[in-house]
Parts: structure tokens; sequence; C-alpha cells
């Protein structure tokens, strides 16, 4: 019986232990948004990660507050705000308010380099640059400003051209997810890696599958989870990059172009001086083949679905693809003007990334106290912005459960803010061209698919 007391005393002061691990520091005092903390250790993550995200959202707003709500996500206390305003708020003060932040399970899945810097007793390591001069190390070779495109675009349409036939064309029917994911990393690994090789890219495919899954999820690491196979396949591609980045040194030393992403990062140093390790050089590159790879995938795939759900839409499409074609001769690829022609295509594809954003939100870590809508929000405090308060709103987009790509024929109508916010491109302070890149895929695969 004793033994059992004795159980029982260590249960109850476990689970006391727990609960205040849980509370931690005390925000008493502060005017806090209105919402619940959920459960100790795991809060409201599991409802987040695996329900529907903007029910999650919606849900709360009409409990709480339309414009602010608290919650506990991912092992962080965050501050969701909601709408255009909360847009606009977060976005004009990056770095006042705001740092950018990569929930735990993505931290540890791209900064493995971090876990190889010295130790206290080895020498002083020259200071880690800043993130704004990470990226500015990353973009100066202007690969990834939307008008570098207009180069890359007779490429593009190259490599689309040979997976329609590889893979399309002469099917009864195909599976569309699968090879538009294929076809976004080819041409990612082309562009960013210099590299072309088929069987090698194939490869790849399954692993960036798992870390996509894996990227937001419980950091439960034991066989099996979906965050231990998110690791595992992040250490393969790891790997794989590795053995890339040595080959494209060893191109590079014996005088081959530098006509990629890589070879720039590889050369690229920040401003003491230092080259990028190759572990962080991998990270980095993982961590930009990622980003492209579902998203754009994801809005292909969707634009093929509702296009073919609906005869119109799907009627009016091959009209504006098929005037193009006619326009051009045999072994002729896109340019940038075929593009710019495609104006209901691009409607159709903003009405597709209302309905089903590539990304769902981002989110950032307050620098120090600030008050919005009334409440106060604490120094480290997560706040989360989601899309889906805009573009489900009726408020912005009537009858917002109706495809209806004729909604963008005149842009200024919407609110500012808005516009941007439901093409939710990435919104990420690295600004990588999501959009644009979304755009030219899609077009330049319908355009082959008429």
């Amino acid at each position: 019986m004793e033994t059992l007391y004795l159980a029982l005393s260590l249960g109850a002061a476990f689970l006391a232990f727990i609960i205040f691990a849980f509370k931690g520091k005390s925000d008493d005092g502060k005017n806090l948004p209105p919402g619940s903390m959920g459960w100790p250790i795991v809060g409201e993550s599991i409802e987040f990660l695996f329900g529907k995200p903007e029910n999650f959202v919606f849900k709360r707003m009409r409990r709480y507050s339309p414009d602010i709500f608290k919650t506990y996500i991912l092992g962080e206390k965050t501050a969701v705000i909601c709408g255009p305003s909360g847009h606009k708020f977060l976005f004009s003060n990056e770095q006042k308010y705001f740092t950018a932040f990569r929930p735990h399970s993505m931290q540890k899945m791209f900064r493995s380099y971090k876990a190889a810097a010295p130790t206290a007793s080895a020498a002083p390591a020259v200071a880690q640059p800043s993130r704004d001069e990470e990226a500015k190390v990353i973009r100066s070779p202007g690969f990834l400003k939307p008008e570098a495109l207009v180069r890359y675009l007779g490429k593009m349409d190259s490599i689309t051209q040979e997976q329609m036939k590889a893979y399309w064309e002469g099917k009864d029917e195909v599976e569309a997810y699968p090879l538009a994911k294929t076809l976004t990393l080819s041409l990612a690994c082309r562009f960013f890696l210099g590299i072309d090789d088929s069987e090698r890219i194939a490869r790849l495919v399954s692993n960036f599958d798992d870390v996509t899954v894996g990227m937001h999820s419980l950091i439960i690491n034991f066989p099996g989870t979906t965050f231990y196979k998110a690791t595992k396949a992040a250490d393969a591609l790891r790997k794989e990059l590795r053995i890339v980045i040595q080959e494209k040194k060893a191109a590079m030393a014996a005088g081959g172009p530098m006509h990629d992403i890589l070879s720039h990062m590889i050369v690229a140093s920040d401003p003491s001086g230092k080259h990028m390790p190759e572990a962080e050089v991998a990270d980095k590159i993982m961590g930009l083949l990622t980003a492209g790879y579902s998203t754009v995938a994801t809005a292909m795939t969707f634009f093929m679905k509702y296009v073919g759900e609906r005869p119109d839409i799907y009627a009016k499409v091959l009209a504006e693809h098929k005037e193009i074609a006619d326009s051009k001769k045999p072994g002729d690829f896109l340019e940038w003007e075929d593009i710019n022609k495609m104006k209901y295509s691009w409607n159709v594809l903003y009405e597709v990334m209302r309905f089903t954003p590539p990304l769902q939100g981002t989110f950032r870590e307050a620098l120090t106290d600030f008050t919005y809508a009334g409440y106060t929000i604490p120094k480290g405090w997560k706040v989360y912005w989601t899309v889906s308060t805009v573009n489900m709103n009726s408020e912005y987009f009537p009858n917002p459960e109706k495809f209806d790509p004729s909604r963008y024929d005149d842009l200024s109508v919407f609110p500012p803010f808005t516009e941007s916010d439901f093409l939710l491109v990435v919104v990420g302070r690295q600004g990588w061209p999501t959009k644009v890149d979304a755009h030219s895929n899609v077009d330049q695969r319908i355009n082959h698919n008429k």
C-alpha cells in the first residue's frame, strides 16, 4: 500500500511539474489576446496539424476575436493575427517588432551545420552572419529575381516538352501530382544545381515528399513517426547534396561554367570574407528546393483539377493557348510575351491559389512586447498569419465557395494588401519568386497539354 501511495504521489508531483513547466514564465498582468493554450505540452498542435487549417482559424475567430487570438502550437505560445490588416501590420514591421522564425521541426532539419560549430574550448569563431546577410549572399547573383526567369524560359519550356513526351503523351490516364512534382524538381535541379540526370532526380522525389510532410510536425523522433521519416529523408538529401557540391567544386576547378545557384553559393562569401561550409550550402540548397517543390507542384495539380471539372473554363483556357501555339513556328519555345498573353489562364491560376493556397501561412517571432487590436503580445511569443482569413472571407471575395476566375478581371477592386494575400505567394523575408515560378511553370504545362 505504501508503494502505491508513493507511486501516486510521484505521479501527482510529475503532473504538477509538467503543468508548471508548460505554463512557464508568467504573462500575468499583460492584456493577452483571448484564446486557449490547450493541453499541457502539445497545446492545440494536434488540431492545428491534422485538421483543416482554415477551420482551426475560423473556429477561433468566431469564438474569441476576428482580429487576433492566442494558442499554443508546435511547442510555442503563439498569437494568430487575421485578415489583411494583420498581414499589413506583420510585414510592415519586420525587424521592428518581428524576426523570422522556423518551427523547431524545420530548425532540426535545415540547420545541421550549426551542430558542427566550434565548441567553447576551440578557437573563437567568426560571428555568425545575420539572416539578412545570408539572404544577400544567396540572392546576389540575381537568380532569384523574377526578371531572371526571362532568360530561363526557353530551357524551362524545353524541359517541360521533354517531360510531356516521356510521361504524358500517348497515355490514357496519368497521375497528375507525382508527374507535376517530377517536373518541378527537374526544373529546380537544373537551375539550382545544374544537373539533368533524370534517374538522380527521381531518387530525390520521395525524400522531398517526406521532408515536406515533416516540416510542420510534432517532434516525436522514433521509428514510424512523421518527424522521424522526415529527418531520415533530410539526412539522405543532405548526403546526396554534399556529393553534388563536391562534384560542382571539381568541375569549377577544371574551368566549368557557373550557370546555376549552387556554383555562386560555393564561391560566395559573407562581409568577413568567409565562405559557407559545405554542410551549410547543402542545407540552404535543400531549403530552396523544398520551398519551391511542393508549392508549385500543388498549384499545377489543382489547376488541372479545377479546369478539368469545369468544361466552360477548360474551353476558354484551351482557346487562349491554342491561339498562342498557332502563332509559334515548329521548334519555337515560349517567350515572356507569350506568358503575358495568358490573361485568362492567370485569372484561373489566381483562383486556384485562392481555393487551395500552396502555403497556409507564415511564422514570426516577437522581438519586443507590442500591441495589436488592443492586446499585448509579449516578447518571445510567436506570431502566425494565415492566408485563409482573406481567401475565404466573403467581405473580400463575394461567394467565396464559388470558383470564379472572372473576379480578377479588375484587380484594382481589391482592398490594399488583399491582392498579395490571396496570391500568397511566399511572404518570407527571402522573397523567393514563387508566384512567378508558379505562373511560368503552370502556363508552360497547360500550353503543351492542350
